[in-house]
């Protein structure tokens, strides 16, 4: 190098490297989480649709003492569907719940009522 000519030194090179890795994994652990919270909503959406479902097909049941669930399509797999019935004091009442769960988790609960 001639004098007057002004370059980068090793410790600049450096510094910059580590500051653009810093950067990255910052960036690479925040699309992480975002890509987890996407999965969690979809899986949790897909479950309330469900639930919904279930709980239409049991409003078009004629009024029993329990209801079989709806058949689950194939591309929802590992996802099931739980459906308990309580009677109230008024006999003509029916307090419906229907519980989805995936892979052994309750994903969530839907309550709804059944009038004969």
């Amino acid at each position: 190098m001639e004098k007057g000519e002004k370059g980068f030194s090793l410790i600049e090179v450096l510094i910059a490297l580590a500051l653009a890795g810093i950067i990255a994994v910052g960036f690479l652990s925040s699309l992480a989480t975002v890509s987890a919270v996407t999965i969690t909503t979809d899986e949790r959406e897909t479950a309330w649709n469900l639930a919904k479902t279930q709980m239409e097909y049991v409003k078009d049941q004629a009024y029993a003492t329990s209801y079989a669930t709806a058949p689950i399509p194939d591309e929802y797999g590992g996802y099931t569907a739980t459906i308990d019935v309580e009677s109230l004091h008024d006999p003509s009442i029916q307090k419906i719940t229907v519980t989805i769960e995936r892979h052994g988790e309750e994903i969530t609960t839907l309550e709804g009522y059944k009038v004969r």
